[in-house]
């Protein structure tokens, strides 16, 4: 299952992300983003609120706080851009002051600068806190009146969201592997509106560890190989995840397997399995974490067909 945290920063993949900070330091823990939808030309903002034990009184100052024209909101450095494949164009980003960004979409001469987008009132609030239905009522009815168009995002939000979302692709991988390579590109993927099978997002506490993994790699669509030294020599679950696939590939007599080489040589993937030299890999160390993932979501939702 997606985390509210993944939500907020997969939402919105079409849209120019420019993230802010609250100069209020009661609100050091929100953080936000403008999001700029070129297309649309609409500018609005999306905010993620990280605790449990807030209140509706801290909910409802805040947005008095976060008006229109006259809340202070300081640039974080970071910008997000929206998916190549969300976004039919091309993007320009100024390091000028004011900040500039532009945008022109395929086929169409005129630039478009975030200056000429029209700021929207709307408001979408990522909380980890849950509020009462009631609470929430209260909270939009206060965003009215402020002229403001809010949507209250929670944790409730997201286990219903995650309930409709079937993995596409299986991430087998070490446990040491996870936080330099697992963790990024299942993140990566997810932010590509590409869902997938890995260990935080879809194990529950007290889901049986086996049932659960045989599930995903027998209904995804493809099953991702994070080849290290550290899968090379792990002859428990990540073998076992391996020959399943190995298996299920065989038996439905078509590829499944997409290796990320994790600074292997081919003689180690010779070793493990003869057969991977014969499976086109992508090495994370030549191409890149973004490359890398973006080859992976195209050949997960089957898009360089006929490419």
């Amino acid at each position: 299952m997606a985390t509210l945290r993944e939500y907020f920063d997969s939402d919105f993949n079409y849209a120019a992300r420019v993230h802010v900070r609250f100069p209020n330091v009661e609100y050091a823990n929100v953080e936000g983003a403008v999001l700029y939808d070129f297309a649309g030309h609409a500018a609005f903002v999306a905010c993620f609120v990280e605790g449990e034990n807030h209140s509706l009184d801290f909910f409802l100052k805040f947005l008095e706080a976060l008006q229109f024209g006259k809340s202070q909101l300081a640039l974080n450095g970071k910008v997000t851009l929206p998916s190549a494949r969300a976004f039919p164009g091309e993007l320009e980003i100024g390091n000028t002051n004011p900040f500039e960004m532009r945008a022109r979409f395929h086929g169409d001469p005129e630039w478009i600068s975030i200056r000429d987008i029209s700021a929207s009132t709307r408001i979408f609030i990522y909380s980890e806190t849950p509020l009462e239905l009631n609470a929430i009522a209260q909270l939009k009815v206060r965003a009215r009146e402020l002229g403001q168009k809010l949507q209250f995002r929670s944790l409730d939000h997201a286990r219903e969201r995650s309930k409709h979302e079937t993995p596409l692709a299986f991430i087998c991988h070490d446990s040491r592997d996870k936080l330099e390579y697992a963790k990024k590109i299942a993140f990566e993927l997810q932010r590509l509106m590409c869902p997938v099978w890995y260990d935080e997002f879809s194990l529950k506490v007290g889901s049986n560890l086996r049932e659960s993994i045989e599930r995903g790699l027998k209904t995804c669509r493809k099953c991702v190989l994070i080849l290290s030294s550290n899968f090379f020599s792990n002859r428990g679950w990540t073998k076992k995840e391996f020959d399943s696939i190995f298996t299920r590939e065989i038996l439905e007599e078509r590829q499944l397997i997409l290796p990320v080489w994790c600074n292997v040589t081919k003689e180690q993937v010779y070793d493990y399995s003869p057969s991977l030299l014969n499976v086109k890999g992508l090495s994370w160390h030549e191409l890149g974490e973004a490359e890398v993932c973006r080859h992976l979501c195209n050949s997960i939702l089957d898009l360089d067909r006929g490419s």
